[in-house]
């Protein structure tokens, strides 16, 4: 069962790929829904299966349910599908394993991926290619299930790989757009550098654990050198880093949004970006012995949440709100990874993907209905055309605000609570711009609700007369979708946060030093608890005030100069792009022609075949001279090569010379060479 969970998926992109024409659109749409919704509830299963939620799991007190034994869970299940590599030094097979960290995170990649295949049914109807993207979509799904799955770094990397190459294929799915062109080779030469760091991060553990199987990497970082550990971690944080677009390499997210809508909502939903964290959070011993890795960690995940945030606040591309969105979010899982709460992390990591998944399937649905159009200050006034999709849509951003008790509750503000209960520097850190960010994330937020739903009407009368709910197709997803992110944050937090809880068992390892739940549940001030909250209410108000009852405060703002330049500075996203395409692309684009030019084709081509041709033909010619065609001359050369020969060969027995056998074969082979060359070029001047 395990096997059909993994390979079901790429089965469906084979068939729909390969054999497209065959089954046609409609049959590519139904077996590749079949194939992934297959996996979906058989991930499901045997996740509640193996960890006996089905019977005995839950008792119940008066009105209370407590989750009961999880002494079970130690057990994972391994399957070998044979050796990869085997030599005397080490041993790679192809493994798989399932289970805490897998499994969740399986059942969460394949449901909302089969919710994003169903949604493109609608979408993409008219796209004459669609037998195409749906093979893309499955095969990104398997890769993805790959990675998780993987029991050894290695296998990881192969579904590392996978979704890198299928993600360049989706993005720029509308290969004719230039645009998407751009897009999609930015984002593939970005990961490439994580995938670089992750590279040399494998050859630095291999010599230091001997073995890239997650049961014996993890077992050993106590025993090895603290500066190895540390290397490993940098080198892995980088990796994450490319993947889960964090400062400074976060610049191809927003450049993706190129690719149709289902698109953005799986590579940046459940998929894609969390792969990142996903490694950070399986490398777990390794980071626990690594304190100035975390320090790092904490420090670009409270940096990158801010960031985008910031950016995000004058996005005018419904899309791209949202993925700067994603990037913030992606910073506090990174952030929470870096204080040492991996399972708070995998929680938010978890919850995130239900409420962003229908964000940017809401928005899909705003532009489908609504002429392509994706400028917010082109919409306004669809709460009335596109009631059900500002519902939904509606739960996804209270969600995403941690709204009491809604999905993203349960994981946000934790993240925020354990920050300060670390009291630390770091700690500190993170709590403040995780407090503000909250608010940041606020005002955004219903800023995109009030531009497209609640303020008069900016577009045109045609689109307003055409828009209209999407078939049942599109409903199903976002209804979905909007119920897990409104109770799954309940159903599950205890499970995943919940004090006490050992339902990661020994998936995932913390160091007691840095345990500090307790801390953030009861030593924390009641005021430092609500802030962030205080904080999420004050931005939405703001937001809702400034938008539908004085709009004209915000061009007020932008009127002077350093409004102008404050609004250009977020606008531009912090001139990343400007700093990288000036300085560092360009630069490196000079400085890869000068080797080029200088030393490929200077150096080494003059010591190399151009050099040793030429000097060979030269010299060649030049002894070509000497043929005269007088006898006595070509006896005074056999006699002078004759003894030269004679010495060269029996010098060791005349003088005490230390040239040894093989440097006299080499005098001779060149000799032999030169006269030869002579001898041709002498016949070819005839």
């Amino acid at each position: 069962m395990n096997l059909i969970i993994l390979f079901l998926p790429f089965a469906g992109a084979f068939i729909s790929g390969f054999l497209g024409r065959f089954v046609g659109t409609t049959g590519a749409q139904i077996l590749t829904c079949a194939c992934i919704l297959t996996s979906a509830l058989l991930s499901l299963y045997y996740w509640l299966s193996i960890n006996e939620l089905i019977i005995g799991l839950f008792s119940f007190e008066g009105d209370q349910v407590y989750f009961t034994d999880w002494n079970f869970l130690s057990n994972n299940t391994f399957i070998n599908l044979g050796t990869w590599v085997d030599s005397e030094y080490i041993k790679i097979s192809w493994e798989f394993t399932f289970n805490e960290i897998t499994l969740p995170f399986l059942f969460t990649v394949l449901f909302i991926s089969f919710l994003i295949h169903l949604f493109s049914v609608n979408y993409m109807a008219n796209d004459p290619h669609i037998q195409r993207f749906f093979s893309y979509l499955s095969l990104f799904t398997f890769f993805m299930a790959i990675l998780v799955t993987g029991a050894n770094y290695f296998v990881l990397f192969v579904g590392w790989e996978g979704i890198g190459v299928v993600s360049y294929l989706l993005i720029n799915f509308w290969f004719t757009r230039i645009q998407a062109n751009k897009a999609a080779i930015l984002a593939f030469n970005t990961n490439r550098i994580g995938d670089m760091a992750l590279s040399i991060a494998y050859f630095v553990m291999l010599p230091a654990f001997g073995s890239a199987d997650f049961s014996t990497v993890f077992s050993l970082p106590a025993y090895i050198n603290q500066t190895t550990i540390t290397i490993i971690g940098f080198l892995l944080l980088v990796g994450a880093m490319a993947k889960s677009s964090q400062i400074p390499l976060h610049n191809w997210l927003p450049g993706s949004m190129e690719g149709p809508t289902p698109v953005s909502a799986l590579i940046h939903a459940a998929t894609l970006v969390t792969a990142g964290s996903y490694l950070l959070i399986r490398s777990s011993p390794i980071l626990e012995y690594a304190p100035t890795v975390l320090l790092v960690i904490t420090i670009i995940g409270a940096s990158t949440a801010f960031f985008a945030a910031t950016c995000g606040l004058v996005q005018n591309d419904i899309k791209r709100i949202i993925a700067f969105s994603t990037i913030s979010q992606l910073g506090y899982m990174v952030m929470a990874i870096g204080l040492s709460q991996y399972n708070v992390a995998l929680a938010h990591t978890l919850f995130h993907a239900y409420f962003k998944a229908l964000l940017f399937l809401g928005a899909g649905s705003v532009i489908h209905a609504f002429g392509d159009i994706q400028d917010v200050r082109k919409m306004g006034g669809l709460i009335n055309f596109l009631p059900f999709t500002y519902a939904v849509m509606l739960v996804g951003t209270l969600s995403l605000l941690a709204t009491p008790f809604l999905t993203g509750f349960y994981s946000k503000d934790l993240i925020i609570e354990l920050a300060y209960g670390q009291y630390s520097f770091s700690g500190t850190y993170a709590y403040i711009l995780g407090s503000v960010t909250a608010g940041l994330t606020a005002f955004y937020s219903f800023r995109l609700i009030s531009l497209v739903f609640l303020t008069k009407p900016n577009g045109n009368k045609q689109n307003y007369l055409n828009s209209h709910e999407a078939s049942i197709t599109v409903i199903i997803p976002l209804a979905v979708l909007a119920i897990f992110s409104i109770f799954f944050g309940y159903v599950t937090s205890d499970l995943f946060v919940g004090i006490g809880s050992d339902f990661f068992a020994n998936t995932i390892f913390i160091h007691p030093n840095n345990i500090s739940l307790v801390e953030a549940e009861f030593s924390m001030s009641l005021i430092f608890k609500l802030l962030p909250t205080i904080f999420s209410l004050a931005g939405t108000l703001f937001a809702l005030y400034l938008y539908n009852y004085n709009p004209h405060f915000i061009d007020s703002l932008v009127e002077n100069n350093l409004g102008k330049k404050v609004y250009g500075f977020l606008n531009g996203k912090y001139y990343f792009d400007v700093i990288y395409n000036n300085y560092i692309i360009s630069k490196g684009l000079q400085f890869g022609y000068n080797i080029s030019k200088e030393i490929d084709r200077g150096v080494i081509e003059l010591i190399g075949p151009y050099g040793m041709s030429n000097v060979l033909y030269s010299t060649s010619a030049n002894i070509a001279k000497l043929d005269t065609g007088i006898i006595t001359t070509y006896a005074l050369y056999i006699t002078l090569g004759l003894l030269s020969l004679l010495f060269i060969v029996f010098a060791p027995m005349l003088v005490n010379t230390t040239i040894n056998d093989e440097f006299r074969l080499i005098i001779l082979f060149i000799f032999t060479l030169i006269v030869n060359s002579a001898y041709l070029n002498k016949k070819l001047s005839k």
